[in-house]
């Protein structure tokens, strides 16, 4: 416990972890210096992991139960509970939190890099959190009432004449189940009580406004998530791990490497549902997750 150390990547969001062997299994003191870190700083950055599938999933399971891999995409082969995140089987460059159209997206995720390309390929993770007190207080007390519909059946803004027959397989195989939920705009992180904008990618409408209208709020508030400042860019290298807190950020994966191979494992903790200012919880529309995740405490 006492070779914990913790170096700030950036002001708002990131930091390093060194002095841990996370191959190992964590007493119970390191693993909760591990989740107050991960309160602090959002995203946490682990070197020189010496970790396979079974490892990582050992790691994650210190911060609760696992989902399995993904609600549509099928798993690495043998390992229900580990998504390839592979540049041949798609690419994730548009902002989102992990599969925020179920009614409990998982609390945290974990990303191994498996393959890395010689250049690009970064991942960015926004601190949702810090984006909200970036709020004017008139525009945080209108998000404060807001609720926003998830799903993950839609255009992904690519006309369908513009992708081929592989990309549709792949977009058919992601909405073959079709999921609906309505969320807090303004999540209440349940350990912290830090207040962060629960859009992303998968926020489609807000609820009680046009698809028109909806689009212009959403964009509005997902400027202030996006701002650099709030923005942790990270440039992988290999045999690293990162851990971030699904409940309060957002990440995306640049599409700027050629086409050269790039392939990450992807692990994720089961979450709660989540909780507005208000105390209402979110509630599914439409759409049965209970094969891919419990509801954690």
């Amino acid at each position: 416990m006492s070779d914990i150390e913790i170096q700030k990547v950036t002001a708002h969001i990131g930091a390093r972890v060194l002095g841990v062997d996370i191959s190992k299994p964590l007493d119970d003191i390191t693993a909760a210096a591990l989740r107050t870190a991960l309160n602090e700083h959002k995203a946490l950055v682990f070197d020189d992991v010496d970790l396979d599938d079974e490892g990582q999933q050992a790691f994650a399971r210190h911060f609760g139960d696992l989902t399995t891999a993904h609600p549509t995409v099928p798993a690495v082969e043998g390992a229900p509970n580990v998504l390839p995140v592979d540049s041949e089987r798609g690419r994730a460059n548009h902002w989102h939190t992990d599969v925020t159209f179920v009614v409990n997206p998982p609390q945290a995720s974990t990303l191994r890099s498996i393959t890395v390309p010689p250049y690009g390929g970064e991942t960015l993770i926004a601190n949702a959190a810090a984006a909200y007190r970036d709020l004017p207080e008139p525009l945080r007390a209108f998000a404060d009432t807001l609720w926003a519909e998830h799903t993950n059946d839609y255009d992904y803004a690519v006309p369908d004449e513009s992708i081929d027959e592989e990309q549709a397989a792949q977009r058919a195989q992601f909405t073959s189940i079709t999921f609906r939920t309505a969320h807090p705009v303004v999540r209440v992180h349940p350990l912290t009580g830090e207040r962060g904008l629960f859009i992303g990618g998968f926020a489609q409408r807000i609820v009680g406004l046009s698809v028109a209208e909806s689009r212009k709020v959403l964009d509005l508030l997902q400027a202030y998530v996006t701002r650099p400042e709030n923005v942790l860019r990270w440039r992988w290298s290999p045999n690293q791990l990162v851990l971030f807190d699904n409940r309060i950020t957002q990440h995306y994966a640049i599409d700027n490497y050629d086409g050269l191979p790039r392939r990450l494992h992807r692990v994720t903790v089961a979450g709660d549902v989540p909780v507005g200012v208000e105390g209402k919880e979110s509630r599914s529309i439409e759409g049965d997750a209970s094969h891919y995740t419990p509801v954690s405490a």
